[in-house]
């Protein structure tokens, strides 16, 4: 069934869990994390970010997002994750997705804020939810997770507790992306989580707060992130990895021809697999079960 971001948030924060936002870049990604979200019996958000349009465009899998997600037996979000162009956001809008988040993090405080307002104005005529970010996520600026030792990021990389509740309060969104030591990508070395900042904007911000660059983190660096606050986790490189390198272990070991639909079956097992843990640590099944 298809709701709305900030629908299954609330549910999240009743429940003290966090939702797991899957990138989507095809149909046998779709396939994986609604399944692992069924056999769970947990909503889900399933996202598509611009940068993988070279993969897929928003035009092709958008629609098909929208339908799987309506036809789901477990609630299901349908959100477009970091649109930074008016016009991509009306696109999905337009094509039924319940959330969108426009990112403006790279721009001054000011333009950011004012240009989220705008994305609220327009994701409310839709009824859509609305995910906002102030703080900086990418590798580039996080030097700490690159090849070096003791690089640090700066201060201002990181989400400022008063700056946040100064966004919050003039720009009405649902969730707010922070950073807090996590980057988009693969870890190249174990990443440094400032959890007590999670506390501190917590207590400056009564709104769900996003992790992005969830992949790689431990099973219990989620945990205490979800306990101070964080209620949706952006989750896909670990993802793509699993089934990617299941499909060469396959491979690998084939003494036949390889068929391409045996591929994809392979890329939605492991990845599936994948999901399903995730799913359960997050919302913490996975801890009750241990």
């Amino acid at each position: 069934m298809l709701i709305t971001m900030k629908s299954i948030l609330k549910l999240a924060e009743a429940r003290k869990i966090a939702a797991g936002a899957f990138n989507i870049t095809s149909l046998e990604g779709i396939q994986a994390v609604l399944g692992a979200a069924e056999e769970a019996g947990q909503p889900v958000i399933l996202q598509f970010a611009p940068v993988h349009e070279t993969i897929i465009p928003l035009s092709v899998i958008g629609p098909i997002m929208v339908m799987m997600a309506e036809n789901a037996a477990v609630p299901v979000a349908v959100h477009l994750d970091h649109g930074d162009d008016f016009k991509v956001l009306k696109q999905a809008l337009d094509m039924g997705f319940t959330s969108v988040m426009y990112d403006g993090s790279a721009l001054p405080f000011e333009e950011n804020t004012a240009g989220t307002k705008i994305a609220v104005e327009l994701a409310g005529a839709y009824g859509a939810s609305v995910e906002g970010e102030i703080g900086a996520m990418g590798r580039e600026e996080f030097l700490s997770v690159g090849e070096g030792e003791g690089n640090e990021a700066s201060e201002s990389c990181y989400t400022d507790p008063d700056q946040a509740e100064t966004f919050v309060a003039a720009t009405g969104i649902d969730a707010l992306a922070c950073s807090f030591g996590t980057v988009h990508g693969l870890y190249l070395k174990k990443p440094n989580l400032d959890l007590e900042r999670i506390s501190r904007i917590r207590k400056k911000v009564d709104l769900p707060i996003v992790m992005h660059g969830g992949s790689g983190i431990s099973d219990e660096d989620f945990r205490q992130c979800i306990n101070r606050g964080v209620r949706k986790i952006n989750y896909y490189t670990y993802l793509a990895k699993a089934g990617g390198m299941f499909v060469k272990e396959k491979s690998a070991k084939a003494d036949d021809i390889i068929f391409y639909h045996d591929v994809t079956m392979w890329g939605v097992e492991a990845m599936k697999k994948d999901v399903l843990h995730t799913i359960r640590v997050f919302s913490g099944i996975e801890q009750k079960e241990g």
